[in-house]
């Protein structure tokens, strides 16, 4: 089927829905001028490295081994977040879940808080991976449970030539020790998910208002392979048609009613 009737075939779709449950990974926020992580403009290739220094950004750890350098990283990450405008897809997507009978809901492995800039409620939010705009201790339950906002706290200075921070980084309020951003990483045993375990809490609160005969639609947006967490959740709904946009990894499986665009 071509481009023009699997377009047209999705509409109707979304016309026709009681709710809409969006998920999204990287992807959605190609467009507003983030890059994604596993194309050639990834985060891991955007952002400058230092020679000096063998910790690695994408795991805890380097919180313990090497906080200027690991804060100086993440203080970057957080001014590209804070430097983009999320596109009009956004309103876009608000619009048509206001417009349904059930309403809707985001589910996003992102952590740049774009839908909280786009002015979605936080109550229809889940971040299964965190997000930047929060802290926690980086010893995470062995010193405490605590978490909270980041804007306080950042960005910190950075040197321009050595992209490390200054000791001002953020430290956790109980032990005095570095604090992280309440992040999912890699090898991540400290990860405090009290917060996100709110939002799940929300997301089945919402699934519990859609009864048998109404018409739900999950619209996928750039989730991709490498980290299936998005894709996973989009395919494990139940009695739901499934919209999936993807650039590169579009493949969607049955039932047939299920749409694959292969789009921006």
């Amino acid at each position: 089927m071509e481009y023009q009737a699997q377009i047209k075939k999705a509409a109707q779709i979304i016309h026709e829905a009681d709710a809409i449950y969006f998920t999204s990974g990287a992807g959605v926020s190609v467009c507003s001028g983030l890059p994604d992580y596993r194309g050639l403009q990834n985060f891991w290739n955007v952002l400058p490295a230092d020679e000096n220094s063998s910790v690695s950004l994408k795991t805890p750890e380097g919180f313990y081994d090497d906080p200027e350098y690991t804060w100086g990283f993440w203080s970057l990450k957080y001014d590209l977040f804070e430097g983009v405008t999320p596109h009009d897809g956004f309103e876009i997507m608000k619009r048509w879940g206001e417009t349904k009978k059930k309403g809707y809901f985001v589910f996003t492995s992102n952590i740049d808080s774009a839908y909280q800039k786009s002015s979605y409620p936080e109550e229809k939010i889940m971040e299964c991976h965190g997000s930047v705009k929060w802290l926690q201790c980086n010893k995470g339950l062995e010193c405490c449970r605590d978490i909270w906002e980041s804007s306080n706290s950042l960005p910190v200075f950075v040197y321009p030539n050595s992209k490390r921070a200054t000791r001002g980084y953020p430290r956790c309020q109980k032990c005095g020790g570095a604090a992280r951003p309440n992040v999912l990483m890699y090898i991540d045993y400290d990860f405090v998910h009290d917060r996100v375990k709110k939002q799940k809490e929300n997301l089945k609160r919402w699934f519990e208002t859609i009864n048998e005969g109404d018409k739900l639609c999950v619209i996928e947006i750039g989730a991709g392979l490498s980290v299936p967490t998005v894709r996973m959740q989009s395919e494990s709904i139940e009695n739901a048609t499934l919209i999936r946009i993807n650039t590169r990894e579009p493949q969607i499986p049955p039932p047939e009613t299920n749409v694959s665009l292969p789009l921006r």
